[in-house]
């Protein structure tokens, strides 16, 4: 994302030693470079994404897809199920879709607007623009992946980044507040920075039990942790209190049964977890098998390309990894987006 100077940065400002230097490799990502060299080439590469405007300031990097393991909740243990609740509806495993039924909170407009987020119902603004440049991309991979194997995956997206000071959860909630502008999509953003979580700050809302809760406790339902929102199709799932095994309940197959109570057998509905950084605690890996996308958000002048090479082969349980290009001070191709709606920055 471009650095719009509406928001303070979140990362340490650029050194004294590097300014009046060429750009780093980060920002080199935006013109001729290529991040595809982190992984191993594929057979068959994958479909190219649809072109950037020539005045977009957003780098949306697809790499190349990895191998991860199928989840069938039909080979679940009959012990990890509730008998009280409509989990399993028949025997090929597929699972009754869920009506979101937790208490209803109204977002405070200024609060977001004092943050540098996207404004529901406000006017068209560079960073709105690119959010939707990003969100198209996403949405039409997901829609993609529907008609194929990767089955409720395919509408679950983690935004993570490589370590802390990013922008992950700035991107995470600005993504959700545009998809949910979408006419047929319903979003449920996720809190899963389980030592940190910073999505109910963001949007001003207060604290109740979450995901956390939900796969320690049996007896809790997920969709009554949910919090509705004046915000048409848009939900917030709270983080929950945090133990000392939030990994291995992401690894467990009560995961399974409680993702897919949100996505299984639902139309148009897309979950967005705001990960930790992946290289500063480990339930991000662990949430990769769980979602059909990652996004991973780079710092412009701050993320390394060690750091960043370690972060992609930790989430080698996602088969799509995308990476975002945030608080970038130029644009090789002088892209300015919004100025047609008429704003200024």
């Amino acid at each position: 994302m471009t650095d719009h100077r509406r928001f303070p940065p979140t990362g340490p400002a650029t050194p004294p030693a590097r300014q009046g230097k060429r750009p780093s490799l980060i920002e080199r990502a935006g013109g001729n470079d290529s991040w595809r060299g982190m992984v191993a080439p594929q057979p068959s590469p994958p479909s190219a994404p649809a072109p950037a405007a020539p005045d977009q300031a957003v780098a949306l990097v697809p790499t190349e897809p990895f191998g991860a393991p199928t989840f069938d909740p039909a080979n679940l243990p009959a012990s990890t199920l509730r008998k009280d609740l409509p989990v399993a509806a028949s025997l090929e495993g597929k699972v009754t879709p869920q009506e979101f039924r937790g208490t209803f909170h109204i977002i405070d407009r200024n609060h977001l607007r004092d943050q540098g987020m996207i404004e529901p119902e406000g006017s068209v603004t560079g960073l709105l623009e690119e959010f939707r440049i990003i969100k198209r991309q996403l949405l039409r991979t997901a829609a993609r992946a529907r008609v194929s194997d990767h089955g409720v995956r395919a509408d679950r997206i983690m935004v993570c980044s490589a370590l802390p000071g990013e922008g992950k959860t700035f991107c995470s909630v600005n993504l959700a507040l545009s998809m949910a502008a979408e006419k047929d999509t319903e979003v449920l953003l996720v809190d899963a920075d389980f030592a940190k979580p910073s999505v109910l700050s963001t949007l001003g809302l207060p604290a109740g039990p979450g995901l956390l809760d939900a796969l320690a406790d049996p007896r809790l339902a997920v969709e009554d942790c949910i919090m509705g929102t004046d915000i048409p199709g848009l939900f917030v799932l709270p983080a929950g209190n945090a133990s000392g095994n939030d990994t291995e309940m992401l690894a467990s197959a009560r995961t399974v049964q409680v993702l897919d109570r949100l996505t299984a057998n639902t139309r148009g509905r897309i979950v967005i977890f705001d990960s930790s950084p992946v290289l500063a605690a480990s339930p991000a890996s662990s949430l990769a098998m769980h979602v059909g996308q990652a996004v991973v958000v780079v710092r412009a002048d701050m993320t390394s390309e060690a750091a960043l090479r370690d972060a992609i082969g930790l989430l080698s349980g996602c088969e799509d990894i995308k990476l975002l290009l945030n608080a970038a001070h130029f644009s090789p191709s002088g892209r300015r987006f919004g100025t047609y709606y008429g704003y200024k920055e």
